[in-house]
């Protein structure tokens, strides 16, 4: 039975982006995941931090796929994770969510998905090489969460992936999915495209590749991502997932 609540509404604070505006955000962030592959049934989540500066955030509501999220079907929890409004039925995932913005006040939105060269790579025991521009993102500072395949339900869970992941911006789940953590919608969306293309590429290059040929310089690397994650880059990047996939602004 789907609860029946109000719709997420808050209002706006100066200097903040609205709430109705946070929303389209991440109606249109989750039809963009889902056009990018990122979709897997209704499974995978996508939240972002209410624009009130407090501790609640809204969520991809259980039993709908990222392409169906609504004004209407958001949840919005709390800091502990518990339903506090919105009109859908809360992820039993929810963990996940509530424990990184516990951890990491830096992060305003979490992308949890399962594309499937991230999930194959994850299982592969190798480190994440680069291959790509793309995966100039995250080479050297990946981490894996192997505790267990099974669904984060749990507080203890929660707390141990949200330690895994650190201060990092993307993490794996063995045999799983992946976790973003973004500065902005936006920011949690494009990073888990890039990671999903850094694991395609790397599995592509991996067999065929000399081990004589030598790594690109750390600094030549992080040089590269910092020019990637800029605000403005993100920002850019979105908008034109926005156009490429036809969804309304």
């Amino acid at each position: 039975m789907v609860e029946m609540s109000t719709a997420p509404t808050l209002p706006r604070s100066p200097g903040a982006i609205g709430s109705h505006d946070l929303v389209e955000t991440l109606v249109a962030a989750g039809k963009i995941l889902q056009a990018e592959g990122h979709g897997d049934f209704t499974r995978g989540h996508i939240s972002v931090r209410a624009p009130d500066g407090g501790d609640r955030f809204y969520m991809k509501p259980h039993s709908f796929g990222f392409e169906e999220i609504t004004s209407e079907n958001l949840v919005i929890c709390d800091r502990d994770g518990t339903k506090v409004g919105g009109g859908g039925r809360r992820h039993s995932e929810v963990v996940i969510h509530s424990e990184i913005y516990r951890r990491r006040p830096d992060v305003k939105s979490i992308v949890h998905s399962h594309p499937p060269f991230s999930v194959a790579f994850s299982s592969s025991d190798q480190i994440l090489q680069a291959y790509s521009q793309a995966s100039a993102v995250f080479s050297g500072d990946l981490p894996v969460f192997i505790d267990t395949i099974d669904l984060i339900r749990t507080k203890e869970q929660g707390e141990r992936l949200a330690e895994v992941l650190g201060s990092a911006n993307a993490l794996l789940l063995k045999g799983h999915g992946i976790v973003t953590a973004g500065r902005s919608i936006q920011d949690a969306v494009m990073l888990a495209l890039m990671l999903e293309t850094a694991c395609r590429i790397h599995m592509t290059v991996a067999p065929v590749r000399l081990e004589a040929n030598p790594p690109f310089p750390r600094e030549d690397i992080l040089s590269l991502r910092k020019k990637i994650l800029s605000h403005d880059q993100q920002i850019i990047d979105f908008d034109y997932m926005r156009r490429k996939h036809h969804i309304a602004v």
